[in-house]
């Protein structure tokens, strides 16, 4: 595909990157000529200097026969404008753009084809608030992911000493969680992938990734670790967008408390939220985490703009006793600095959380929800397959009859509501939800041909 790509931030910088890794003729343009030769150094891409928003720059970056284009600038308006030009001068099928301000995203209207012709609205804030409630909702959990809107959810949990299942085969697992629908899809030990058979045995330490009804997460999570608590209070650090967004969502039913240490945003927030405590202050003050009793804090999430002040608040908040810390953290060579140490417990990471949304609307055949997983090195991909015997090389097979590519393993099956666990004698039929999990990212092209009908379906 020919994608023109807007902004060469830290969201299309990662974009780019796993664009053009795929064969992919990309372009960006950015205002910053030096972001740009950093890019162009280290990937096989193009570069145009200049506004996007303008349209002789879109027709330098070759707009009049660009099959995409992803607007991701720091800017809402001009990721607007520049959809609105695309589709106007040059006509180009699909528009995808970054819009932040809950102001926009509150009047769907806006975005009507006949208004701002804006195919794909993506929020990283908005899919960020959504990754980071569903770790609270599975304490322990270091990934959930949502397939299928939702019925089905890919959990990657830590193995530790005491889990039931440690030290097991997994085919075992059948027996400790009976009447209980699950499949592992993978399994990391020490960084390394192992793909799961019958006879692999579970060891102290292995992130293991499991797919399973949302129902049925808690049970499986207990005979791999020792469940914690429900839970029930929350410390936010940074009332930002993400931090305000969160808060919102979360204190209807949990204790919140927010520390910002700006008063004005303090005074915002406290009129925004309802139930929430705000409190003005340094997230990394020790006096202030240990008068608010941090020691009897659930989750400690920082949520700053800051990853340095994320990093050390959280560590800060684990040593005073806080049982779950998370951070926000956008440099990549922090998140896998952060995720190889014990200090914190999960490393968030919004251009990862963002990417998969993207991706999603790239993909060839019909992919219905993309999830980059492991520092984008691996991922679970939902797709659907179409036609029939003779059309399609999955529909009326058997699993073990299709040629997945190396390091590929089918979780689950979604069929209208019903989910189905892949056993290797089920049969994929036509219009099921395929739940996929590709060690490997290289062999997505195979994947991808496989769930194609025919020689013209893309």
């Amino acid at each position: 595909m020919k994608i023109i790509i807007l902004g060469a931030g830290q969201v299309g910088g990662t974009v780019a990157a796993n664009l053009t890794s795929e064969n992919n003729d990309i372009t960006v343009i950015d205002t910053d000529p030096q972001i740009l030769q950093a890019l162009q150094d280290r990937l096989d891409l193009r570069t145009i200097t200049g506004n996007a928003t303008y349209p002789e720059v879109l027709e330098r970056a070759g707009a009049d026969d660009a099959d995409m284009i992803i607007a991701v600038t720091d800017s809402d308006e001009a990721n607007m404008v520049a959809c609105q030009v695309a589709a106007t001068l040059f006509n180009t099928p699909s528009k995808i753009a970054r819009v932040r301000a809950v102001e926009y995203l509150s009047h769907p209207q806006i975005f009507a084809p006949d208004a701002l012709p804006i195919d794909v609205l993506i929020s990283p804030e908005q899919l960020v608030t959504q990754y980071v409630r569903r770790l609270i909702e599975h304490p322990g959990a270091l990934q959930v992911m949502d397939f299928a809107d939702g019925r089905v959810r890919l959990v990657g949990v830590r193995a530790y000493y005491g889990g039931p299942l440690v030290g097991q085969e997994l085919r075992t697992l059948r027996e400790h969680v009976p009447g209980v629908q699950t499949r592992v899809a993978a399994i990391y030990r020490q960084g390394s992938a192992i793909i799961p058979e019958g006879d692999t045995v579970i060891e102290a330490g292995d992130e293991v990734f499991f797919v399973a009804a949302r129902r049925n997460i808690r049970a499986v999570m207990s005979e791999l670790r020792r469940l914690d608590k429900p839970v029930k209070r929350i410390m936010l650090a940074g009332g930002g967008n993400i931090g305000t967004r969160l808060a919102q969502s979360l204190e209807p039913n949990y204790q919140v408390k927010i520390i910002e240490h700006n008063g004005r945003r303090c005074r915002e927030i406290a009129d925004d939220l309802k139930k929430t405590i705000v409190l003005r202050g340094d997230a990394a003050d020790e006096d202030l985490l240990l008068e608010e009793n941090i020691e009897n804090t659930d989750v400690f999430c920082a949520l700053t703009n800051d990853d340095e002040a994320n990093i050390l608040s959280a560590m800060l908040a684990k040593r005073r006793g806080a049982r779950t810390v998370m951070a926000l953290i956008n440099r990549a060579a922090y998140v896998d600095l952060i995720q190889s140490s014990h200090d914190i417990d999960v490393a968030i990471s919004p251009q990862q959380a963002t990417i998969g949304s993207l991706l999603a609307h790239i993909r060839r055949g019909d992919v219905a929800t993309v999830h980059s997983l492991r520092r984008g090195a691996a991922e679970a991909i939902e797709a659907v397959a179409h036609g029939d015997a003779g059309s399609s090389e999955v529909v009326g097979k058997r699993i073990d009859q299709i040629r997945l590519p190396r390091g590929t393993t089918i979780g689950a099956i979604v069929r209208g509501e019903e989910v189905v666990m892949a056993h290797h004698d089920t049969v994929i039929e036509p219009e099921d939800h395929v739940i996929l999990f590709l060690v490997d990212k290289s062999r997505l092209a195979d994947v991808e041909k496989l769930f194609s009908v025919g020689v013209t379906f893309l």
